[in-house]
């Protein structure tokens, strides 16, 4: 099947007609009276898209063969593939000033700067004259996700939710039960507490084997879930922030709990191992049982000699919730074909197409059809709890659209890590105030530095002199 549309056709007719008329005219004005032959037609040339994404090289490939599929039915445009590394690449070739490919891959947190800058056009009208199903194969959070200034901006492409990657020969539930030590009650109970996380750290925790229990990133994403599971807030407000939030009662409250065991240094691995390597490489070498991450860690540890894997979801402190990146596909205003690039969007975001790439084992896809289909589960493959990564998007906690994602982080990172690898004592207080402070030189346009109080010594100075 070729994939041409209707109303390419009835131009073309039109002006066949049009020029038939006109020869007609001017044929009546020739001295034999013979009309002069037509001009044969000409098909236009297809119009040239540039598709960019980002991955690892086989799911550039997977990326590849869809626009493949594509070129292979279209007689109207012409795909060409460019990717690059991760997110981070791509991004900043955009805010450089490079092209704008006319379809791209994005993260949500780069979608707030995208809009701003005039990059995009909204696609909900497009795909809908299209046909696109959005309340079918997408959830709402995924749409909203997307959403800005009440249009879809770009449609979702895939939501890959943070969860807990363990060893299952260092982590045995079973062995767990036998000892009567808190544990998932059911093989195939994914749902577990933060008491069981706890214990599962300590229970795979082997100091002669020089095996740690767990390791959580020390960053603003890494503490989120835990956070926001214990009854905290990331940011003071959900819509459009001003600051962190990690000093209100409810975030210290859940990093209080959290803390004791992120900051245990018998259970979580040191500073000097951190510096001979990363803690996936700790976790393929096993000598690490737990760590969190998301879905694109799968195939690289699926390539690991002997390595036993499983996930299960963040473990709660209070309520079910998580964090994670969602990806969508964007339509550059600049598109050399507007039609064009929402004919291949149409085409990238099918079934068909998302489940080409989902083989890869990469991609969690926005797709629900694809997603809780065997295409992305793969039940002969490891994990054999895929199933953790689809139903851990109902307890995605979407934050606010930033613009200013990547300096956040940056403002806040060391403050962060104090939290988890300061010792030995932690002042809560004064680092959560510190965080949000540090917060608001990023987030709040208002924002005036504090004037320093002067202290004691220097007011006892002051009344000396007088």
């Amino acid at each position: 099947m070729r994939l041409r549309r209707g109303r390419r056709s009835t131009r073309a007719g039109v002006a066949t007609l049009v020029v038939l008329a006109l020869g007609l005219g001017l044929g009546a004005c020739t001295e034999d009276g013979d009309p002069p032959a037509p001009e044969p037609t000409r098909a236009a040339p297809p119009v040239r898209l540039l598709f960019g994404v980002w991955g690892a090289d086989e799911e550039v490939t997977a990326y590849q063969a869809m626009v493949d599929t594509y070129n292979d039915r279209s007689e109207d445009s012409q795909v060409e593939l460019r990717s690059w590394d991760d997110r981070e690449d791509l991004a900043d070739a955009l805010r450089a000033g490079g092209k704008v490919p006319d379809v791209f891959l994005t993260s949500r947190r780069d979608l707030r700067w995208l809009v701003e800058e005039g990059l995009t056009q909204p696609v909900d009208e497009l795909l809908d004259e299209r046909g696109t199903e959005f309340g079918d194969n997408y959830s709402r959070d995924a749409l909203r996700a997307f959403s800005a200034d009440t249009r879809l901006q770009c449609m979702p492409y895939g939501v890959s939710p943070t969860v807990v990657f363990y060893n299952t020969r260092l982590v045995d539930f079973e062995k767990m039960r036998n000892r009567e030590l808190p544990a998932p009650s059911d093989p195939d109970d994914t749902r577990w507490s933060f008491e069981e996380f706890v214990t599962a750290a300590d229970f795979a925790t082997r100091p002669r084997k020089k095996v740690r229990g767990v390791h959580v990133e020390p960053t603003l994403t890494g503490l989120a879930p835990f956070v926001e599971s214990g009854g905290g807030s990331v940011f003071n407000d959900e819509t459009d922030p001003t600051s962190t939030a990690f000093s209100s009662d409810g975030s210290r409250e859940a990093l209080t709990r959290a803390l004791e065991l992120l900051r245990n240094p018998q259970l979580t691995l040191t500073d000097s191992q951190l510096q001979r390597a990363t803690p996936q490489e700790w976790f393929e070498r096993g000598r690490l049982a737990m760590m969190t991450g998301d879905r694109s860690l799968v195939p690289q540890l699926r390539q690991v000699p002997g390595l036993q894997f499983d996930v299960m979801p963040i473990p709660t402190l209070g309520s079910y919730a998580t964090v994670g990146d969602i990806t969508g596909l964007c339509l550059s205003k600049a598109a050399a074909s507007t039609a064009e690039g929402a004919d291949f969007l149409v085409h990238a975001t099918s079934t068909e197409a998302v489940a080409r790439v989902v083989r890869a084992g990469y991609l969690v896809p926005a797709n629900l059809e694809v997603a809780y289909s065997d295409v992305f589960n793969q039940p002969s493959r490891l994990p054999a709890h895929a199933s953790v990564f689809t139903d851990s998007i109902r307890a995605l906690r979407v934050p606010p659209l930033l613009s200013t994602w990547d300096e956040l982080e940056t403002a806040v990172r060391d403050d962060i890590r104090s939290l988890v690898t300061s010792a030995p004592a932690l002042d809560l207080e004064a680092v959560t105030e510190q965080i949000d402070l540090d917060s608001q030189r990023v987030l709040d346009p208002d924002f005036e530095e504090p004037t320093e109080s002067p202290s004691p010594t220097d007011e006892e100075s002051e009344e000396s002199e007088e």
